[in-house]
């Protein structure tokens, strides 16, 4: 957080999804105003009515992470119109297909790659400039429980949480002297439409994705109060740290 009494401005990428979503809600509670920002247009309009509705100020606004010009464009926006951004949830990912690495499509892997690792990469490169000029924030990268551990059919997915789990812990470093702090937040299968295209997939493929005997998906809600601790002063001296939220499926 600001590290000031003056709740500060939080901003969530990839806010019009389910995990997003829910990020954004929860911010609310804490923060001054909430920025959306999401390639659906109407989805990150549907969240920032519903964060407003809960009594927060809010922005949507439509944006591809993976894109310089955009990710530029956006965080100058929040900062021009709601305020210095003390909070990022650098949420925005997307799952690819489901297949054999031998027959994994190249245009999926670049897409994969380019939407999860250079847009954590642009979001967090743009973010840190303005934070570092006022040497305090929080920033939670969102990784997954596929960034420790291998999964059939999920080349580009995998590839792509492993980077995420790299970058924030070189980001970490970088800032290791400053009042501002990154982290990465690791859900496990979560009840959302991406878990549900993966399953389904995986089924149409004769691929398992679990290796564990679980059967339980947790809630966006789950997710997105680990952010908000990682968000929050009480985890002041929490920094490159990796959160698991999966109900222990990665023990099995």
């Amino acid at each position: 957080m600001s590290g000031t009494d003056r709740p500060p401005v939080a901003l969530v990428t990839g806010g019009g999804g389910d995990i997003g979503r829910a990020i954004a809600l929860r911010l609310a509670r804490m923060s001054a105003a909430v920025a959306i920002v999401d390639r659906d247009e109407a989805a990150a309009r549907a969240t920032a009515q519903l964060v407003e509705q809960g009594g927060a100020r809010a922005l949507a606004i439509r944006a591809d992470v993976s894109l310089a010009q955009d990710t530029i464009a956006f965080v100058d926006a929040v900062e021009t119109r709601l305020g210095p951004i003390g909070i990022f949830a650098n949420n925005a990912g997307i799952e690819g297909i489901v297949a054999p690495l031998h027959e994994y499509p190249d245009d999926t892997f670049d897409r994969v790659l380019q939407v999860n690792v250079k847009g954590v990469f642009l979001g967090l490169k743009h973010v840190l400039a303005r934070m570092m000029q006022r040497g305090t924030g929080a920033i939670i990268n969102t990784a997954s429980t596929s960034a420790i551990r291998g999964r059939a059919g999920l080349a580009g997915y995998v590839a792509s949480k492993h980077a995420v789990l790299g970058l924030t812990r070189t980001a970490a470093l970088d800032v290791a002297r400053t009042r501002i702090r990154v982290n990465a937040v690791l859900p496990g299968p979560i009840e959302s439409r991406m878990i549900r295209d993966l399953e389904g997939q995986a089924r149409e493929g004769g691929i398992a994705l679990r290796r564990s005997n679980a059967t339980a998906h947790g809630r966006p809600q789950d997710v997105a109060n680990v952010v908000a601790f990682l968000a929050s002063d009480e985890a002041a001296h929490v920094n490159g740290a990796a959160w698991v939220v999966d109900g222990g499926t990665t023990l099995a």
